[in-house]
């Protein structure tokens, strides 16, 4: 029997060897490229993460404290009014002296000053135990264990940022503090634990980066995700409709549709300049406040809505909306029974698309002020729409330029934090289209 393989008709010539050398260098450069993008991708990733973690610890101090009803409450009546007139200096003084106690109490031999012990915890020590006390005024006279955020610097030694030979030259520390430190983990007064206030806690200080938290970001990136949840998806799926189902093909309908691909490709700073524009000099709203940034990234955000529930609509085929009409149905009812229901998949996806855009948008929010330091949460709404407030990447923004390397490292958390609502906000809109996604 003969060898097919070796006729003349199988045999590959020189030009089919050519294309199939060429096949195998494309797949080849792909493969190529795509491992060096998931490198690029580990590695920033990798360095996110250990980078940003540590964030999520801190150092704390817990050592006893007596709340001296003769300082605290020199009225001896318990009035929050004038319990509220002792400063978190008066406060401070209390903390330095029981921490000074513990010292002597555990026996625990050091070179430090007495008079820079306190130096050891946060300035941020104070006012949390002041607004204990103010909220529960029967501690007074009381003597609580009490958890203190240690100092940056401290914290920064347990983390590995902070050494010896670094200490020698801050003068925000010293290496015999270090020393005391490691003494007092090894006594159990010192420890790192879990810091859910990062995720709670305002912006502090550049003084106290160890207090600094996310709480007032995620309250504003909150109000200003449901403002343009509650703006841009009816006026972007009504702009939608109109235009794909009931608007005349004609010169000014062509003008919209070209001005809607343009504004989806405008940069993100443009719309912070129209916002500061139109909404702060204009129309006279506060700066920094959510209700400001909501609308601007409104605007930004009804192109990148519009462009993907229309292309939801023209997925529905025509034979459905025949179909309805044929069996008297209006041109209403065929597309708010029909038409509408079969392309919520894509409309859901893209305004959940949009939406994880907005939140991780920082020029437009920038332009109308939301770089300020804020302190206090915002109120709830309507009211707290109108109150200063930050946003997830305006803070990360704001921490990376202040020089403690605290604030760098809560900078990565920050980015973290942000990365998972990104996460989550991409696998709902995943999700969503694969559960309801029908096949014509």
């Amino acid at each position: 029997m003969t060898d097919m393989t070796d006729h003349p008709l199988l045999m590959p010539d020189a030009r089919t060897k050519a294309r199939n050398a060429a096949e195998r260098r494309f797949r080849a450069y792909g493969l190529t490229a795509i491992t060096l993008a998931l490198a690029a991708l580990v590695w920033l990733l990798v360095s996110i993460f250990s980078a940003g973690l540590p964030a999520f610890k801190q150092t704390f101090i817990t050592f006893p404290v007596t709340l001296d009803a003769a300082t605290l409450d020199k009225s001896g009546k318990l009035d929050p009014v004038e319990m509220a007139k002792v400063t978190t200096i008066g406060y401070g003084k209390l903390i330095d002296k029981a921490f000074a106690a513990e010292i002597e109490a555990k026996g625990i031999a050091h070179e430090v000053k007495p008079k820079e012990l306190g130096d050891m915890i946060s300035e941020q020590a104070g006012a949390s135990l002041r607004d204990m006390v103010l909220a529960n005024p029967a501690l007074v006279g009381q003597t609580i264990q009490f958890q203190a955020l240690a100092n940056g610097r401290i914290d920064g030694y347990f983390k590995g940022r902070v050494t010896m030979e670094t200490a020698s030259r801050d003068k925000n520390t010293s290496p015999e503090k270090l020393a005391l430190a490691d003494k007092l983990r090894d006594a159990g007064v010192i420890a790192v634990k879990l810091n859910p206030g990062f995720l709670t806690m305002s912006d502090a200080s550049d003084k106290r980066p160890e207090a600094a938290g996310l709480g007032v970001a995620i309250l504003g990136s909150l109000y200003m995700v449901v403002i343009v949840l509650c703006l841009a998806l009816p006026i972007g799926v009504a702009a939608s409709v109109y235009l794909e189902e009931f608007a005349p093909k004609n010169t000014f309908t062509d003008i919209i549709e070209v001005n809607i691909a343009n504004l989806a490709a405008v940069p993100s700073i443009v719309y912070g300049i129209l916002g500061l524009a139109i909404f702060i000099n204009f129309a006279g709203l506060p700066q920094s406040a959510p209700i400001v940034g909501g609308l601007v990234l409104t605007l930004m955000t009804l192109p990148r809505i519009i462009i993907p529930t229309r292309a939801a609509l023209k997925a529905v085929p025509p034979s459905i909306r025949d179909a309805a009409l044929g069996v008297g149905a209006s041109k209403l009812q065929t597309v708010t029974h029909h038409v509408l229901p079969l392309a919520a998949p894509g409309i859901l996806t893209g305004t959940i698309i949009g939406l994880a855009q907005a939140l991780g948008e920082s020029a437009p929010l920038l332009l109308i002020g939301m770089v300020a330091f804020v302190k206090d949460f915002p109120g709830l709404p309507p009211q707290g729409l109108f109150d200063p407030a930050a946003a997830l990447p305006v803070q990360i923004y704001n921490w990376t330029q202040r020089g403690d390397p605290g604030f760098v490292e809560r900078a990565s958390g920050a980015i973290i934090v942000l990365l998972v609502f990104l996460v989550v906000m991409n696998a709902a809109a995943i999700y969503l289209r694969r559960k309801y996604e029908r096949r014509w």
